[in-house]
């Protein structure tokens, strides 16, 4: 379960917010702090595949299932913890402003793998018409050329066609959507676990931002309140004294 946070120190005027972004991966099961991070990233698109592989090498486990809020959802990340081996679950965030206005959306559109192509909701096939670049992504492009004549066209487009792109590892973001339709339960699980962490410890803070500056402080100021909060969480699960007799030395 991956969740962040942002402790901002002051700025001052005319210059850029200084800002620190919290990483935390906790396990659902006990509730531990796996690993952590301190980034001065003001987001977290590119957390995903280090946070899912620090913590499954803390686990010395060789499968894992990661769950994380839709600011994690990025193809190329996802893609890394496929290729490692990792699931992950992260909705997938509606940057597009169509659905609220009534409009029809990517999803409305129905994806034939054998056929290669797409259909409208009036029925009308997208073909492939090429792949191109965007973002640092292979996407490949759909289109159909009969919208002007189509009598619903002012859900879907303005223009003379609608297009649709595909990503080409675009499969691996359908078999996370499925996972998602079948079991909402882990995005529950997910702010039941992680989001209490983080309230704990912003509430052991002072709900106020780090008291040390720079990078390397911060993270040693988040590393031992990580080590308190697991301590005390250890303490919690087997008592102190079997926690003192499982330290070494």
């Amino acid at each position: 379960m991956f969740s962040h946070d942002r402790c901002q120190p002051t700025s001052a005027r005319n210059s850029g917010l200084v800002g620190y972004n919290g990483q935390l991966a906790v396990d659902a099961e006990t509730h531990l702090i796996v690993t952590h991070d301190i980034t001065n990233h003001g987001f977290d698109r590119d957390q995903l595949s280090p946070m899912a592989t620090a913590a499954r090498e803390a686990l010395a486990r060789n499968d894992l299932h990661a769950v994380a809020d839709k600011g994690y959802f990025s193809g190329t990340e996802i893609l890394a913890c496929h290729e490692a081996g990792i699931t992950t679950t992260v909705p997938r965030p509606m940057t597009s402003g169509n659905e609220a206005k009534g409009m029809f959306v990517k999803r409305d559109f129905l994806y034939d793998p054998e056929r290669d192509i797409y259909t409208c909701p009036a029925g009308n096939e997208l073909t492939y018409r090429g792949t191109r670049e965007e973002g640092g992504l292979q996407v490949r492009r759909y289109w159909v050329n009969d919208c002007q004549t189509c009598p619903i066209q002012r859900r879907c487009t303005s223009g003379t066609e609608r297009r649709i792109t595909r990503w080409e590892h675009e499969p691996l973001i359908d078999a996370m959507r499925e996972r998602l339709a079948r079991d909402p339960d882990p995005m529950t699980l997910r702010r039941c676990t992680v989001e209490h962490v983080f309230g704990t410890l912003k509430a052991w803070m002072g709900t106020t931002h780090f008291l040390t500056r720079r990078l390397k402080n911060v993270r040693t100021e988040m590393a031992l309140n990580v080590l308190a909060y697991n301590m005390k969480r250890m303490i919690s699960l087997i008592g102190a004294r079997r926690l003192m007799e499982a330290s070494p030395g």
